[in-house]
């Protein structure tokens, strides 16, 4: 058995990366990805490896043959690579795949040794080895039938979006047989590029070979080893957090992205908190149906998002504000306000991180769940003197929640000292009370003191529009709030999807149904684990301790690198080093049995 690469490409789109170097020698974690793929070769004991080389041909020679590789190495020139495609420096190698059963690869690959071992392993002598297509993944697709026979290679402008569930991403790692080499392929290969140039790729080949009764040639299925095909530097990006040597470093370098996680392959997201049964199928073909009007047209200003808004929510367009998310809206109202501020912590850090330390007043609830009620702040903030009080409600990451009625005597309160108060209800519609929200004009008009804000991205499932809302009746702060923001400051499926949203209310009102029922068995199964002390919640997430003497930190390393799972760490929002945090967003109840037994595999 011997390895070709196929390493004669330019790499423009790495830009300054591969002014002076071939794609290959990009480096990720400080290891080129040649030098990575070599080695990994090596491990195989294959009898040479060839190397189609073209630009920087002779820096990446002189670079390789600094490295210790054992293996002999064999060189092809492609002196056209930037006039041609890769069928023609495959075809530039042609008597090497007639001489021997051989590896073929491409240079912009790093992917994990199981990659290989899944390919070597396999007793089938031709293989194309596949993924099952995600949307981070570029390139050609194929679809499979059940005995893994290739039914079509679908090239990019062929791609038909409806049938992604169907397909499979080509990895660009073969195995071919000597034999499939001498009567297939390299006899279709002289031939289409014969007949169609040499600007072509490989892949059509076996497009070609998959149309006969017998193509010889298979799918072999990956079952979620890691790779990432090179292109860009974004891909560099998160190769970088992806392939780190370091667990902790992958860690943090992951949850540095603060979302983007549909870029990383199978990973399910526990960190991030939004709602998994919202929107319905429907919204979303409507949203589809529109798409090019959306994203042709401008969005419209502000006073008519506005209005949108103040029509689905209920209020007056003077007394609401619509953000590209709560965050903008968060930074507008810190902003805003002045004087000493009172917080609960641990809490969403948005709030205080926010605000100037020296005017902080924080509260501490003084138990291990950071449970209080609406008494215990009175209290405790009854002689500080504090301009304004914000209240997470139910809070982050604790999930603890004062009722409607607890939280209007608290802004009675307030309002009787003129305190302003903040609340933030961007999860009280999973709470178990019904119509609980602070969010009409009769309560915001009763309370001219009184903000809301909610994040629609949380209890409607549709983080990736960026849409918040901020409602009060005092006109003067909106109207000052409405002149921090952009007047173009939301889009228009932000847009759109206030225009539409009215008319599925009923799915939203079972989606929430459905996540609190998710919910409560979720809590049932995370509590049948000895080595949890779950706290109750009535938020779309669970905080847990961790009571084995395992740090939050070694838990959520061990379920990314062995389980790609991802939760959140709460050592950062408490840091008492004595107690051990995790805050667990509820998802499927699919989703949430996996982690479940994951927790089990690890902590029993």
């Amino acid at each position: 058995m011997q390895a070709i690469i196929l390493a004669a490409g330019m790499g423009k789109r790495l830009k300054d990366l591969t002014r002076d170097n071939t794609k290959c020698m990009v480096k990720v974690n400080n290891v080129t990805l040649i030098d990575r793929m070599l080695h990994q070769l090596e491990a195989l004991h294959l009898s040479g490896i060839v190397i189609v080389v073209g630009y920087q041909g002779q820096k990446l020679i002189d670079y390789i043959q600094s490295l210790d590789i054992r293996t002999p190495i064999s060189y092809v020139s492609n002196p056209v690579y930037d006039k041609t495609n890769n069928i023609y420096s495959l075809m530039l190698a042609k008597e090497y795949l007639l001489k021997e059963d051989t590896i073929l690869l491409e240079s912009d690959l790093i992917f994990e040794d199981s990659v290989l071992q899944a390919l070597m392993e396999d007793e089938r002598e031709t293989l194309a080895l596949v993924d099952k297509y995600e949307s981070w993944m570029d390139g050609t697709c194929i679809k499979i039938n059940e005995d893994d026979t290739i039914e079509a290679f679908i090239p990019g402008k062929k791609f038909v979006f409806e049938d992604i569930p169907e397909y499979y991403k080509t990895v660009n790692i073969y195995k071919f047989s000597r034999h499939f080499s001498e009567t297939h392929y390299v006899p279709f290969l002289e031939a289409y590029s014969s007949a169609l140039g040499n600007n072509e790729y490989y892949e059509q080949v076996l497009r070609v070979i998959a149309m006969l009764d017998e193509p010889e040639i298979k799918a072999k299925k990956l079952e979620g080893q890691l790779w990432y095909e090179i292109d860009d530097i974004q891909d560099l990006d998160i190769a970088s957090s992806m392939f780190s040597p370091d667990d902790d470093e992958k860690v943090s370098l992951i949850r540095a992205r603060y979302g983007g996680y549909w870029r990383y392959p199978k990973l399910l997201d526990f960190c991030y908190l939004v709602n998994p049964y919202y929107p319905p199928r429907k919204l979303m073909d409507e949203i589809k149906a529109n798409f090019e009007t959306l994203l042709t047209q401008y969005p419209s200003g502000m006073e008519v998002n506005c209005l949108l808004a103040s029509k689905n929510f209920g209020v007056r367009k003077e007394h609401i504000l619509v953000g590209n998310g709560a965050a903008e809206l968060i930074r507008c109202l810190m902003e805003e306000i002045s004087g000493k501020a009172g917080f609960i912590r641990p809490t969403f850090e948005e709030y205080p991180n926010r605000y100037d330390a020296g005017q902080r007043i924080v509260f501490t609830p003084p138990n291990d769940d950071f449970s209080y009620t609406a008494d215990d702040l009175m209290r405790y903030f009854g002689d500080r003197e504090i301009d304004t009080l914000i209240l997470i409600n139910p809070d982050n990451p604790s999930g603890n929640y004062l009722t409607q009625k607890e939280v209007l005597r608290l802004a009675a309160w307030c309002a009787d000292r003129k305190i302003r108060l903040a609340v933030d209800e961007s999860f009280v519609d999973f709470a178990q009370e019904e119509n609980a929200s602070l969010i009409s004009e009769e309560i915001i008009n009763r309370f001219p003191e009184l903000i809301v804000v909610k994040s629609i991205s949380k209890s409607y499932g549709v983080p990736g529009i960026r849409l918040g809302i901020l409602v009060s009746s005092d006109e003067r702060l909106i109207g000052r709030l409405k002149k921090k923001a952009s007047i173009w400051n939301i889009n228009s499926v932000c847009e759109f999807y206030m225009q539409i949203e009215e008319k599925y209310r009923k799915d939203y009102e079972e989606s929430l149904s459905r996540i609190k029922e998710s919910r409560r068995k979720f809590a049932a199964s995370l509590g049948g684990i000895k080595a949890l002390r779950v706290i109750p919640s009535q938020a779309n997430y669970i905080m847990a301790e961790i009571v084995n003497g395992m740090t939050a930190k070694e838990l959520t390393r061990r379920l990314l690198i062995g389980h790609n799972l991802f939760i959140k760490d709460l050592s950062g929002k408490i840091p008492d080093g004595e107690r051990q945090y995790i805050r667990l967003a509820v998802r499927t109840e699919e989703d949430n049995r996996k982690l479940v037994g994951a927790l089990c595999a690890i902590l029993e």
